[in-house]
């Protein structure tokens, strides 16, 4: 990467934390700017961190102290590095040296956990299948239980050959005439 800005993100999950020890090493990485918010990562709309990753230009890097500060799954860190990657971006984590992006090993590293990631999302996919296709073949139906039971059916369609109104037919089974027509 070339010599552009490192720009800090910072994150406490409770009012107990102290933001101030990260926003201290982020300043001694280098960090020229630190965005810092008091928020949980399991929360989605984190702001700060948006500002962040806008704030990020080519060249520049973002810092972290520890990965755990920045996302709070393999998706979303993978997600997130992904936008600052498109950004034309690099990324460090002080505490866990494998994480940057700055590093041909770190590139590595995390090319490796984005293959795993995505071997991960097609094991589940595929037990989810399996698992579908072995309900099928119990006799497990999907989707919405049908609104008439089979003699109800066997009643409309009487009712309906004999030529009463669509509409009547469904109002005596509290369904639409669309059901009816269906049938």
């Amino acid at each position: 990467m070339g010599a552009g800005m490192i720009i800090g993100y910072a994150r406490v999950s409770t009012d107990g934390q102290s933001l101030e020890a990260q926003h201290a090493a982020l300043i001694a990485g280098g960090a020229q700017k630190v965005f810092a918010e008091k928020i949980s990562g399991a929360q989605g709309d984190r702001k700060q961190l948006a500002k962040a990753i806008a704030a990020v230009g080519a060249g520049d890097v973002l810092l972290v102290t520890r990965l755990d500060r920045l996302a709070r799954s393999t998706r979303d860190l993978l997600n997130v590095l992904a936008t600052i990657s498109e950004k034309g971006a690099g990324f460090r984590s002080i505490a866990d040296a494998w994480a940057d992006t700055t590093t041909a090993h770190g590139r590595l590293m995390l090319t490796i956990l984005g293959g795993l990631a995505e071997f991960e999302r097609e094991l589940i996919k595929a037990r989810t299948d399996e698992g579908r296709k072995r309900a099928l073949a119990r006799g497990t139906r999907f989707g919405r239980k049908p609104k008439l039971t089979a003699h109800q059916i066997a009643e409309a369609l009487a009712r309906r050959l004999a030529g009463e109104a669509l509409t009547a037919i469904g109002r005596s089974y509290n369904v639409s005439h669309s059901t009816i027509s269906r049938l």
